[in-house]
């Protein structure tokens, strides 16, 4: 097995082998959305797909709160790319016994992040399936000024340096430590720890911060749903470029710190599904980044010469950290 990311490599070479491309394709695949040119816009699309036992698991997750992740993974990767969000498609894969409360109910956690993100729901697709599966299709919108160089308006994941600044907003390892103690307690879980629970069941898509970064003059960008380690890792492949992380400098999310102790720096590293943003940067960007950013920003590294998508993660002595996963693989032969 190749792994999720060796099959998106092939895949990637397979459609570009395939012919001519577009001329108005300005971003395909390998980045958080495709970018296309539409007069003096330029279109984002994005789609992710939540599967019964893979993403979620109904014993720990409302139907609410599916609905409201659904769209939330989605809003956060046109954050990544510095879109703004207008409409989505929504297809559901329901196994035969699925009654139409449940879905009701998916419907109205969708639609509570759709009016507060100003996302419109236009359509989608119901399909029977032997698991119950949510996928959102999303689309969204960049203005590029006329004649200005398009790169100047969105964030790509090919555009990091060496020696720029890394940083991320907000907090890590929050939704983590949430799921870890869902699995752990169902029931006693967000009694123990509020803060980490809502964070695994409902993720804030940092669409606020994505204009302060372009605004600032940052170029590279991704989002935090594998883990800090491997996404920085797919900046640093796309853009050739290694990095190096100080474990210190990781804002670990406080409730996690109280809760797991040192481990928490793990579930920061490597445990995904935080959707803060991770980005890279000249240190005047940052500066402007952490002046002007409604959350919280924090520096946390250096891009480096290479190894090309190398990620170190450095302790207080400068040793590095051994991390025996670097986050979320789909495709992994030992799962997550």
């Amino acid at each position: 097995m190749t792994g999720e990311f060796g099959l998106i490599g092939r895949l990637r070479r397979l459609v570009g082998s395939a012919g001519p491309q577009s001329p108005d394709l300005l971003v395909g695949i390998g980045d958080d959305a495709a970018l296309w040119r539409l007069g003096d816009r330029i279109i984002a699309a994005t789609t992710d797909t939540l599967v019964d036992g893979v993403h979620f698991r109904p014993d720990i997750t409302g139907w609410a709160d599916l609905g409201w992740k659904a769209l939330a993974v989605n809003l956060s990767d046109l954050a990544a790319v510095g879109a703004v969000p207008r409409f989505a498609l929504v297809t559901l894969g329901l196994p035969p016994a699925t009654g139409p409360d449940p879905i009701e109910l998916l419907y109205r956690g969708l639609l509570e992040l759709a009016r507060a993100s100003g996302t419109v729901l236009v359509g989608g697709d119901i399909v029977r399936s032997p698991v119950l599966t949510v996928t959102v299709g999303l689309f969204g919108e960049v203005g590029v000024p006329s004649g200005a160089d398009w790169r100047a308006h969105v964030l790509l994941r090919s555009a990091a340096r060496p020696g720029e600044l890394v940083a991320v907003t907000g907090t890590l390892g929050a939704a983590a430590g949430g799921l870890r103690l869902l699995l752990a307690d169902p029931w006693g879980a967000e009694g123990r720890a509020p803060a980490l629970v809502r964070a695994y069941r409902r993720p804030q898509p940092r669409l606020e911060a994505a204009p302060v970064l372009v605004g600032a003059g940052v170029r590279a960008a991704i989002d935090v749903s594998d883990g800090l380690v491997a996404d920085l890792g797919h900046i640093c492949e796309e853009s050739g470029v290694g990095a190096e992380i100080e474990a210190e400098r990781v804002p670990v999310h406080p409730e996690a710190a109280r809760i797991f102790g040192p481990e928490a720096l793990i579930l920061a590293l490597t445990g995904g599904e935080d959707y803060e943003l991770v980005f890279t940067g000249p240190e005047a960007a940052i500066a402007r980044v952490a002046d002007r950013s409604p959350i919280p920003v924090t520096v946390i590294g250096r891009t480096t010469e290479g190894p090309p998508g190398r990620v170190r993660v450095v302790g207080p002595g400068g040793e590095e950290l051994t991390l025996t996963r670097a986050g979320w693989d789909h495709l992994a032969p030992e799962g997550p």
